[in-house]
């Protein structure tokens, strides 16, 4: 048996069309339900996996990136350029709304103005092996935000 790395990071290469995201712990189960019942997501929670619930912060930003897939927390930790260099990452969404209602309307909105934003018709490859939507930014979404995309 190999890494969680090695064991996952070829089922990616198998889904397409779906956003794969890494969820975080401090998200709440009921979002990630959402994720992937209504929005249907490619979700790897770290709850779910006895080796992750308690990895730090550092490991979870490299692995999102190893298994391609965009990293989804509520931390708002992960919003320091220092600490999270914006250019070693698949892509960060921090998530915030007072409740969880809200982070659902939320969700809605980045499925469809962020993550699901190119097309064939853009040029862009949106495969596995195609570029992460948020690869090497990070997007704070919360309810004033205007929708504006993420800095390069």
């Amino acid at each position: 048996m190999g890494t969680l790395a090695s064991e996952l990071g070829g089922h990616a290469e198998r889904v397409s069309g779906q956003p794969r995201v890494y969820v975080d712990a401090n998200v709440p189960a009921g979002l990630v339900a959402f994720m992937r019942q209504a929005l249907h997501w490619d979700v790897l929670f770290v709850l779910e996996h006895e080796e992750l619930r308690r990895a730090p912060d550092g490991e979870h930003y490299r692995l999102a990136r190893q298994l391609r897939r965009t990293l989804i927390t509520q931390d708002r930790d992960y919003l320091d350029d220092r600490k999270f260099p914006p250019e070693q990452s698949g892509g960060v969404l921090v998530l915030w709304a007072p409740v969880e209602k809200g982070l659902m309307v939320l969700l809605k909105r980045v499925d469809r103005e962020v993550l699901r934003r190119t097309t064939v018709a853009d040029g862009i490859d949106e495969s596995a092996d195609g570029p992460l939507p948020l690869e090497g930014r990070k997007l704070h979404v919360h309810i004033d935000w205007d929708g504006e995309r993420a800095a390069p």
